[in-house]
């Protein structure tokens, strides 16, 4: 077991600023809009507009029965506890890895909350084309995922390897 007070555990904040910032914004999306209504923040490219993700990223699985909603709680589940273990192992001197996890967890975390709690993932934020071209609408939890990703890949590029 690693020494907590070594690891990079102080970067948690991060992942609980994640969770109050997505669960806050699915507050508002749920109460506010109505589904599947858009409502244009910059007409033609970007609008808000309620949705609900039964699957994973892109709605896989989204049309599976029912039993997806337990195998991607179960997956977040462990994926959560995998990242908070690699971050306790970190350096302390450790920056963007652990920030990196900490958006990633915070994403996962924020998006487990919704399956437990609605059977589905709360999606509002709708990037577009005009009315031709739609990316599949997100939420705060999955840009925190990517952001911390991109983060990751950044970090393998700019480390320097470990002494041998």
């Amino acid at each position: 077991m690693p020494d907590l007070r070594q690891g990079s555990l102080r970067w948690l904040w991060i992942t609980g600023l994640v969770i109050a910032l997505d669960l806050a914004t699915k507050w508002l999306a749920l109460n506010q809009l109505q589904l599947h209504q858009q409502v244009p923040v910059i007409d033609g490219l970007f609008s808000f507009t309620l949705a609900y993700n039964l699957g994973a990223a892109f709605s896989f699985l989204a049309s599976a029965g029912g039993w997806q909603r337990w195998f991607f709680t179960a997956i977040a589940i462990g994926v959560s506890a995998m990242l908070v273990i690699w971050m306790a192992r970190l350096p302390r001197s450790k920056r963007l890895e652990p920030i990196a996890l900490a958006l990633i967890l915070g994403g996962a975390l924020g998006n487990l909350y919704d399956r437990i709690m609605h059977g589905h993932v709360v999606d509002f934020i709708l990037v577009h084309w005009q009315q031709s071209w739609f990316f599949p609408a997100f939420n705060i939890a999955d840009s925190a995922i990517t952001v911390g990703a991109a983060l990751l890949i950044l970090d393998m590029f700019i480390s320097k390897p470990a002494k041998a």
